[in-house]
């Protein structure tokens, strides 16, 4: 099974920016698309961005024009650019491996926007 882990996360004020990176070990068995979600309490998971292995990007209506997934094939490692922060993307970020038999969750890294 993939391992995910992420690192990158911390404060930031409103209008700043981070950049999550996320490393992956083990064979990315059926590759469909890695990407990235985000929790707060007492919600659901939300899909954020993610991205195929065409490198074609996709990315939810809250973030679009915001942040910007990318990849690094030969690293095994993929990263999200957080600009133009709001006090409402505060939320613990998870990236995540999809492929034909499996999809894993990382253990996550919280991301705080306040001033």
């Amino acid at each position: 099974q993939v391992q995910l882990v992420e690192s990158g996360g911390g404060r930031a004020l409103p209008g700043g920016s981070l950049r999550l990176t996320c490393a992956t070990f083990g064979r990315l068995f059926g590759f469909i698309h890695v990407g990235w979600g985000r929790q707060v309490p007492g919600e659901e998971r939300e899909l954020v961005a993610t991205i195929d292995a065409a490198d074609k990007p996709w990315y939810g209506d809250p973030v679009k024009g915001r942040f910007a997934i990318t990849r690094d094939s030969v690293r095994n490692t993929f990263y999200l650019q957080m600009d133009n922060l709001r006090p409402e993307d505060t939320a613990t970020y998870y990236c995540k491996f999809h492929g034909v038999a499996e999809e894993t969750w990382g253990q996550g890294v919280q991301v705080i926007v306040s001033d």
